[in-house]
């Protein structure tokens, strides 16, 4: 992949994890937020293997999951 994709896509990462602070529900701050976390651990393993920006993305990622799934299974096990 040339240079200009790759920061292309560091680009899109910054963009979607800044603007996943501005919705108001935690829900979708949670989800914008791990798609941004999710293309900064794409980006970099595009420039290189950049573990510093790979490791804390992913675990950043995995907590929004974990919070995510674990409200979802909270809501079903309310409604039953």
């Amino acid at each position: 992949m040339d240079n200009n994709a790759v920061e292309v896509v560091g680009y899109v990462a910054m963009a979607i994890l800044v603007v996943s602070f501005i919705p108001r529900e935690l829900r979708w701050v949670r989800i914008i937020n791990f798609i941004g976390c999710v293309l900064f651990v794409i980006y970099g393993i595009l420039l290189g293997w950049k573990y510093p920006l790979i490791i804390s993305n992913g675990i950043i990622a995995i907590i929004q999951c974990y919070h995510l799934l674990s409200k979802k299974k909270a809501a079903t096990t309310e409604n039953h």
